[in-house]
């Protein structure tokens, strides 16, 4: 770490991380222990949950395989969280005065990570957890005697009604404080009817309130020095901790593990659109980098960092659909309900039908067989989530973006070499290949948590599907030529007449063999 002027930054300073339990939360926590061992603390922003205290929910963070690396090298790093409760729909964040206190006494860096990101989310709600929490955020900074530096963590699709996106802060839709007000005494059916008209040429509330969240920032930023960090679809990890570590279905990861199962056979896409990835670690190293240089720097802006691979290491739907199937065929999931072989199309029938003929009908059959066997039905509507899923993410598959990145660039250019390698946010060395086998892989170790030792057991299950759907087929022919050919003398003719051209065509072919030797 000598040789990093990043980590010797963060020596001594005390960090407030706000979403540090989410999944880009935890990666910044263990990162920061890991790559900066002389932080003094991370004051951690939680809310009890699911029956769990703050402390507890701290606490089986801290377990998951993710800090491996961390207990390794200091078995004793518990002892720089300090977990701080706190709830973001609460006035204040609700947090209680004596930790405001020693909040605004000691802190020198806020990162802000939490929000929904959930795109369906309710206009009121996901205005309070992503546009007034940030806001109150900032007024709780002002506060703090030795600030220096607010790091807020945005989305590249903030803007997605534009083609193309530069690394500034535009005008928002509409002015954050007259919605609030306006929201505020409305009925929530009466939001609920208003959203999409508000919302106009954005696909849904979640790239609304980011973008008024950034305006907030903006305007409520007073003499704090900031910076935005805006990632487009995060994925799993590229190198750090370990390649392909991911903890959850959100986004690409469950339509993996869906087409892995065999149970997406259909996706609606663009093949030749760029898949906009971005692996969690590269946000990370860029989010710490930026805070170094908006504290020592201090930028007479708010400088944005648009955290994408599109314009810089292009890859595509259709090939990532190539790779998924293909990694999950080396390496299956367990108990499969089909083979893997999902199809990408951008033809709206196309993929109407095949969602009839390989999703729908498959459910309702399993469904029933589940019915005379005494069990719950419950295909139809895993299913179901499943389109709701990949209906959300359609508007993102199937177009481009332009994104500028000369901040990015400018901030790559002011780093050590030592910088480089501990924080490397460089995606021109993204193997893509290498990245989406360990992307698949990571979410049969670290999501389904399921043992690379069981593999064969699971190659084994494929052969068995396959062998399953060769009898069926076989049966189905067999089927169609007792109940329509054979009956038919017409459709006896044309059998009889297609099987003579395919003997005469191998007879042509044996003959040729024949005498070319």
């Amino acid at each position: 770490m000598a040789s990093s002027h990043i980590a010797e930054y963060y020596a001594g300073k005390s960090v407030l991380i706000t979403g540090a339990t989410g999944f880009m939360g935890k990666v910044l926590v263990e990162k920061m222990l890991r790559s900066c061992p002389r932080v003094s603390a991370l004051y951690l922003l939680v809310r009890p949950k699911a029956g769990q205290s703050m402390q507890e929910r701290v606490a089986a963070m801290m377990e998951c395989k993710l800090f491996d690396r961390v207990r390794e090298d200091n078995p004793d790093f518990h002892s720089k969280i300090v977990p701080v409760s706190s709830e973001l729909t609460q006035p204040g964040l609700g947090i209680g005065a004596a930790d405001v206190e020693r909040l605004t006494a000691c802190i020198n860096i806020v990162f802000h990570c939490a929000a929904t990101i959930r795109f369906d989310e309710p206009l009121k709600h996901a205005l309070q957890l992503n546009v007034i929490a940030t806001q109150q955020l900032l007024s709780l900074a002002q506060q703090m005697h030795h600030l220096e530096a607010f790091i807020h963590i945005s989305t590249a699709y903030a803007n997605c009604n534009r083609r193309h996106i530069d690394e500034i802060i535009y005008p928002p839709p509409v002015e954050p404080k007259k919605l609030i007000d306006s929201l505020e005494w409305m009925d929530d059916s009466i939001v609920r009817d208003i959203t999409p008209r508000l919302i106009g040429d954005r696909p849904n509330t979640y790239t609304y309130t980011k973008a008024l969240a950034e305006c907030v920032v903006q305007q409520e930023r007073g003499k704090i020095n900031v910076a935005i960090i805006r990632p487009s679809i995060v994925g799993a990890s590229w190198q750090e901790p370990f390649p392909g570590w991911i903890d959850n279905f959100n986004g690409p990861s469950g339509i993996f593990i869906a087409a892995g199962k065999g149970i997406l056979r259909t996706m609606r896409a663009n093949n030749d659109a760029v898949a906009d990835l971005i692996p969690v670690d590269v946000v990370i190293n860029l989010t710490l980098a930026a805070g170094w240089y908006t504290a020592v720097q201090k930028p007479k802006s708010a400088l944005v960092y648009n955290c994408t691979t599109g314009g810089i290491n292009p890859f595509h739907w259709g090939e990532i659909e190539h790779h998924v199937m293909s990694t999950f065929k080396r390496n299956p999931l367990e108990q499969a309900f089909r083979r893997p072989n999902a199809n990408i199309t951008s033809n709206y029938l196309i993929n109407q039908y095949w969602i009839l003929v390989s999703h729908k009908f498959p459910a309702l059959l399993y469904d029933l067989f589940l019915r005379l066997s005494g069990q719950k039905p419950q295909m139809m509507r895993i299913f179901n989530r499943l389109h709701k899923a990949i209906g959300l993410l359609e508007y993102f598959s199937s177009q481009d973006w332009e994104w500028n990145s000369e901040n990015l660039n400018m901030l790559m250019s002011q780093l050590s070499p030592g910088d480089r390698k501990t924080f490397n946010f460089d995606v021109r060395q993204l193997n893509w290949p290498e990245y989406i086998e360990n992307y698949c892989i990571g979410t049969k170790k670290y999501v389904l948590n399921e043992d690379m030792s069981e593999i064969p057991a699971a190659r084994q299950h494929l052969r068995k599907l396959r062998n399953i759907r060769y009898t069926f087929n076989t049966v189905l022919l067999v089927f169609i030529w007792r109940v329509f050919i054979a009956r038919s003398q017409m459709a006896r003719n044309i059998w009889y007449f297609v099987v003579s051209l395919c003997f005469k065509f191998l007879s042509y072919f044996r003959a040729s063999s024949t005498l070319s030797k």
